[in-house]
């Protein structure tokens, strides 16, 4: 394979999880937050989904890299170290608005709401910068 095909392979495979991701988690928009099974699930979706789009994207900046393609290495890079980020504190967060729920806290489900909408906001910004940077890899090196 080549090293711009191999670029190509690692950005169409980073983005089926993102946009299983984006499919996914508007359906707990519908489930109560106040069951802690949907918590959970929730949970481990944004954990894992951080995970994955943090490894898809350090390959892809390896990828990009072999490729030739510095500037979408880095844009790839970037994406990684916020996704890494991004796990830890959303973890931190939902773990500590559970527990507020649990202690009794009736905002903590509007909190547990809002960090949801977040999520997904940075997944949709994330999924664009990668669709974006598809063209950058048929054209001249950058």
């Amino acid at each position: 394979m080549t090293p711009d095909g191999f670029a190509l392979a690692a950005t169409i495979i980073l983005i089926f999880p993102m946009l299983y991701f984006q499919l996914v988690t508007p359906t707990f928009l519908l489930a109560k937050l106040t069951d802690p099974t949907v918590t959970w699930l929730l949970r481990g979706l944004f954990n894992t989904h951080f995970m994955i789009v943090s490894v898809g994207c350090a390959i892809g900046t390896v990828a990009f890299t072999v490729a030739g393609r510095p500037v979408v290495a880095v844009l790839f890079a970037l994406i990684a170290g916020f996704a890494v980020w991004m796990r830890r504190w959303f973890r931190q967060h939902i773990d500590a608005e559970l527990s507020a729920r649990d202690a009794g806290d009736a905002d903590a489900i509007r909190r547990l709401r809002r960090l949801h909408w977040g999520g997904m906001l940075c997944n949709a910004v994330q999924l664009g910068v990668v669709i974006a940077t598809v063209p950058l890899v048929f054209g001249t090196a950058a």
